[in-house]
């Protein structure tokens, strides 16, 4: 049950005065949340600036950009011509140095007149913007007298904002929800709080919301500081609490004779690296052990993970279980399919495959198959852990890409077993350890270091879009010597708010260049559709596919040797390292084209610079969270991933080893969360959505 304290902060947002449905949806919007917005979700939406009304400037002193505070005349109304809805009102209003525009779009000439009388002193605080070298405000936050400027906020906050919301509605709703928030109890070291010196949770809050001095909004100030450890705290003992859990349910020992591993390691056409060798050991080590395994099998593109777990998999087999291994998306779980059978077939392993195209018949005689032991490994997308998904006797449990499934999802997955089985969790993502901490929390950790033998080089160009024909008349000479070449597009159709050329359109454009040899894939086509055309380009039929990112993880096609990826500049770092890496997987010389649009900003310029300079995907991803910041990073929207909300960890990874040694002190001491602390600490968990990690602990 969550603590009566809290009762106040989970209200909805609607409970405020002035917040009806419809800001209630622009808050949802803002928040980047499904369901509905509490209060507790509000507060924790950090402002990202401030404006410092205690300066004010003259209109010839006015900045190039920026919310700024003047005092002026006003001066003469100019409303649209009548019938002309589409221009806007503008007042002119001036000082002794200058003039300027106040400019409204759907206004009301009576309200304007009253606020802003001809001839009387105004102060006005806003936006500036230059319109041919003329100063102007659009919709301004503040038009006051001066008597009125002497209660607005010297120093007012300003948060990330949505369209259609007005800062003047979030900041209202900001301040009411803080008076709502309830003296809740301190969860923190007290020794830990005095070395900081930091605020308790709702001064630090108080701080951030109010800000009574320009430093208040910074990451680094003491209140930032405290409220990102909370946020840290929460998650590193939510996670350590599962994990606890997990390792608590008995494991299994599933040693292996190696007869099925030693048939497959004969078939392979390479050897093994060191570094697959050292991980296949660590993992048949865990497994042999009565104690459950939850292993982490970090590895770059191309590092060769799957034969690692085909290893895994195959022990479980000697040892009379079954396997299973799921992948997020329906081509990755067909091509771990193709990939596994070929490289299996020597050890005469039954493997089979369920995605949500498999019905009916088919689907009800694999089913049987499987219930009945007949099939030793299934691969397959989220519709493994369906009800009537049956295994005769699950000992492991693989899942690749292990960022993109919640938890619910692994842990549905493991319940089909009737003896917890083992974990072996895999990711081609290079995670920095920070933030690799908040995601997998203390999991034990198999590195794959080195490439296959025989993984080739990729050669990396950086070229401006206005060169895009040279590019299409280098690619028709590489197709005339039989090279096949992805190109990918970040859009699916054209989108008027971001100007890129999208994939049909692209398409288009080189289908004409390339009779009959262009093929397009993207994550709105049917999957049969989608299967023909992979299969066309595999085969040599097609030797151009245009793509979205849906090729991004598992296509692996050794003959495609050319990589085009269009408003590179568009992309994040990890995800150009992932796209990169569908090349340089055969014996032809590889290359990588990286498109930007000019002009090229500093992050974008330093961010294709890293792409030039290495193929190191661990280097590349901790660049990638220095230039960036966590959330974007990864991807907020994949559900495995934490989003925070008050913690930085570009900013805070220091914060973050401390909270993860603070967890670990408290279960080793207090494992059940007991006493003034421990009720405090699940305060703490349930505030930052923890609940989980304390239904584990009410449950023994």
């Amino acid at each position: 049950m969550r603590p009566d304290i809290l009762t106040p902060v989970f209200a909805s947002v609607t409970s405020l005065k002035g917040v009806g449905d419809k800001v209630e949806g622009l808050f949802r919007r803002l928040l980047g949340k499904p369901e509905e917005v509490r209060l507790a979700d509000l507060l924790m939406h950090l402002p990202s600036g401030l404006v410092d009304r205690r300066y004010r400037c003259k209109i010839n002193q006015l900045p190039e950009q920026g919310v700024v505070t003047v005092e002026v005349t006003v001066g003469t109304h100019k409303p649209p011509p009548k019938g002309r809805g589409n221009i806007p009102y503008r007042v002119e209003v001036f000082d002794e140095t200058g003039s300027m525009s106040l400019v409204f779009f759907k206004a009301f000439p009576d309200h304007l007149k009253r606020v802003l009388p001809e001839g009387e002193t105004r102060i006005i605080s806003g936006s500036i913007e230059w319109f041919r070298a003329e100063a102007q405000m659009s919709h301004p936050d503040h038009i006051v007298t001066r008597e009125e400027f002497a209660h607005l906020p010297q120093i007012e906050p300003v948060y990330p904002m949505t369209a259609g919301l007005s800062s003047k509605v979030l900041l209202k709703a900001m301040q009411a929800a803080l008076a709502k928030l309830p003296a809740l109890p301190e969860w923190q070291d007290a020794a830990w709080l005095a070395k900081n010196a930091w605020p308790d949770f709702n001064a630090a809050l108080a701080a951030c919301h109010h800000p009574q001095t320009p430093a208040a909004t910074d990451t680094q100030s003491p209140a930032r500081q405290r409220l990102a450890y909370d946020e840290l705290l929460s998650n590193q003992l939510a996670l350590m609490m599962v994990r606890h859990h997990m390792k608590r349910a008995s494991g299994r020992v599933l040693r292996g004779s190696g007869e099925l591993r030693a048939k497959i390691i004969a078939g392979l056409p390479y050897t093994l690296t060191g570094s697959q060798t050292q991980a296949t050991e660590d993992i048949l080590k865990d497994m042999a052990q009565p104690l459950r395994m939850i292993r982490l099998l970090q590895g770059d593109v191309g590092a060769g993970k799957t034969v690692v777990a085909l290893m895994a998999l195959a022990t479980t087999v000697e040892a009379g279980a079954q396997g299973a291994l799921m992948a997020p998306t329906e081509i990755l779980a067909r091509q771990h399919l193709a990939t596994l059978s070929k490289l299996a077939s020597p050890a005469g392993l039954r493997l089979a495959l369920l995605t949500g195209r498999e019905k009916g018949t088919t689907r009800d005689n694999m089913l049987a198959e499987l219930a009945a032991g007949r099939i030793d490994i299934l691969i397959g997308t989220h519709a493994l852990f369906q009800d009537d998904v049956s295994f005769r006797n699950l000992g492991l449990v693989v899942i690749d890409e292990q960022h993109r499934f919640g938890v619910h999802q692994r842990l549905a997955l493991q319940a089909k077993a009737e003896q917890t089985p083992d974990l072996l969790v895999m990711t081609a993502t290079p995670i920095p350890r920070t933030l690799a901490l908040t995601v997998y929390g203390d999991m034990d950790v198999s590195k794959l270091t080195e490439k296959p033998a025989g993984r080739q080089p990729i050669d990396t160009r950086v070229m401006p879009l206005s060169r895009i024909e040279d590019v299409v008349a280098g690619l028709a000479r590489s197709l005339a010597q039989g090279v096949r070449a992805y190109w990918v597009c970040p859009l699916v159709e054209e989108s008027e708010v971001v100007d890129m050329a999208a994939a049909e359109e692209r398409h288009a454009a080189l289908a004409q260049a390339f009779l009959g040899k262009v093929g397009l894939v993207h994550g709105r086509m049917k999957g049969k559709d989608k299967d023909s055309v992979m299969d066309a380009f595999k085969s040599g039929a097609l030797s151009v596919l245009v793509s979205t990112t849906v090729i991004e993880v598992g296509v692996d096609v050794p003959e495609a040797s050319i990589m085009v990826i269009e408003n590179a500049e568009r992309f994040g770092l990890s995800q150009l390292h992932q796209l990169r890496g569908r090349v340089g997987r055969g014996s032809a010389k590889s290359s990588c084209l990286l498109l930007y649009q000019e002009p090229l900003g500093e992050t974008a310029k330093a961010r294709l610079q890293i792409m030039r300079d290495t193929e190191d995907g661990f280097r590349i991803a901790e660049e990638d969270l220095r230039l960036r910041g966590a959330g974007e990073m990864l991807g907020t929207q994949q559900s495995g991933l934490p989003v925070f909300r008050m913690a930085d960890l570009a900013v805070h990874a220091d914060l973050l080893a401390a909270a993860r040694d603070d967890a670990a002190l408290i279960l080793q001491k207090n494992p059940s969360l007991s006493g003034t602390r421990g009720e405090a600490l699940r305060v703490l968990l349930y505030l930052f959505g923890r609940d989980e990690a304390v239904r584990l602990v009410t449950s023994g």
